[in-house]
């Protein structure tokens, strides 16, 4: 089965190739080092020639709105476009358990993607995930002071290589619209994530000081709230998986 990859190259993406490839698909990666261009849409016909599924997980670091919408919408109509042109079967999307809950610059965007693909003529199947387990590590990153706000959420972070394998899956299946969210095994506070990651040598050593974001992580918002799939694999196992010895430098 020839199965396309939007964001390849990315994290998740990465991981969804080396699956495919390993249960002897065809993955094909569309990204701009293969000739693709998502955003001016360079490349996406003849990458997609004879595809029979794509799966997007391309994305963008950015907290502006703009950035997100602009990017999920370009990226996101290109995409869907040429996926019909070619006859593509089943278009998969990656998406955010709570991304309709939270007001969030990023998730603005995530959700113009999902209105795209349900707007497109091509089956489709959207799966939302919960946050990875790098999650508070990526909220202390944009911040430079001498202490690390962080939201007084709840989440119940998952494995980007769990994420991959039920992506890989969705892929070969037939088209299921919105799927079952999938989450991690337990739920974390967000608070405590933080000071866990930073006792583990992830993140620079400083306070942290839990904060309330009126529209924000709280309340549980980020947490699944049905049944689905659950991931195996704990924020300290990932915790006792990592080599922080670079953030320590």
């Amino acid at each position: 089965m020839k199965i396309a990859v939007a964001g390849g190259t990315g994290l998740t993406g990465r991981l969804v190739v080396e699956t495919l490839r390993g249960r002897g698909h065809a993955p094909v990666v569309l990204s701009r080092g293969q000739g693709v261009d998502l955003m001016t849409g360079s490349g996406l016909d003849a990458a997609l020639a004879g595809a029979d599924v794509v799966v997007d997980v391309s994305n963008v670091s950015t907290m502006k709105k703009s950035v997100a919408v602009n990017f999920f919408d370009t990226a996101g109509t290109h995409l869907i476009g040429a996926a019909e042109r070619a006859g593509v079967q089943h278009f998969v999307t990656l998406s955010i358990v709570g991304v309709d809950r939270v007001k969030n610059p990023y998730y603005t965007g995530k959700l113009r993607q999902e209105q795209i693909v349900r707007a497109g003529a091509v089956p489709w199947t959207i799966l939302r995930a919960t946050q990875f387990h790098d999650f508070a590590g990526q909220l202390m990153s944009g911040m430079p002071g001498p202490i690390a706000i962080v939201p007084k959420g709840r989440v119940q972070p998952v494995a980007v290589g769990e994420v991959a394998e039920a992506l890989a899956d969705l892929a070969v299946q037939a088209p299921q619209k919105m799927a079952p969210e999938l989450a991690g095994p337990r739920e974390e506070s967000l608070v405590d994530m933080a000071r866990r990651l930073i006792a583990a040598g992830g993140a620079r050593r400083r306070p942290v000081v839990p904060v309330h974001i009126p529209g924000g992580m709280n309340g549980g918002r980020l947490l699944p709230t049905g049944p689905g799939l659950r991931g195996t694999v704990t924020f300290d196992d990932w915790l006792k998986e990592q080599d922080f010895s670079a953030a320590r430098a």
